[in-house]
């Protein structure tokens, strides 16, 4: 993916640098405000103009995705939090396993004790 940024930005710095070439010549008066006028070529207004157009536009991108990553990383952690086991896990009220009334069996497979009631 980087490589085919890379190749669309040079393809439009030679396009710029083109059109910059073949319009160098052409000088433009650019109204600013009523009484203030500038002189410039067509290249400069041109790249000016894309400049004013894409500057906010990547700044904004840049703020958005900041955002998220910031938004990603602090859903990560929480999710990570969740998941971590606790250090106590049972209840503090609980009675202790070897109080308990029931005989549990030694082996896992073997059958469960029969109780009498």
């Amino acid at each position: 993916m980087q490589i085919v940024r890379t190749i669309l930005w040079i393809a439009l710095l030679v396009a710029i640098l083109a059109f910059s070439f073949g319009n160098w010549d052409k000088q433009i008066d650019v109204r600013i405000w009523p009484g203030i006028v500038w002189d410039t070529r067509v290249p400069a207004l041109v790249i000016v103009s894309f400049l004013i157009g894409i500057v906010p536009m990547w700044l904004y991108h840049r703020g958005v995705r900041w955002r998220h990553t910031r938004r990603i990383t602090a859903l990560e952690q929480a999710t990570a939090q969740m998941a971590a086991p606790r250090a106590d896990d049972r209840p503090a009220a609980a009675p202790a396993p070897e109080a308990t009334a029931e005989a549990e069996p030694a082996n896992p497979v073997d059958p469960e004790p029969e109780t009498r009631s």
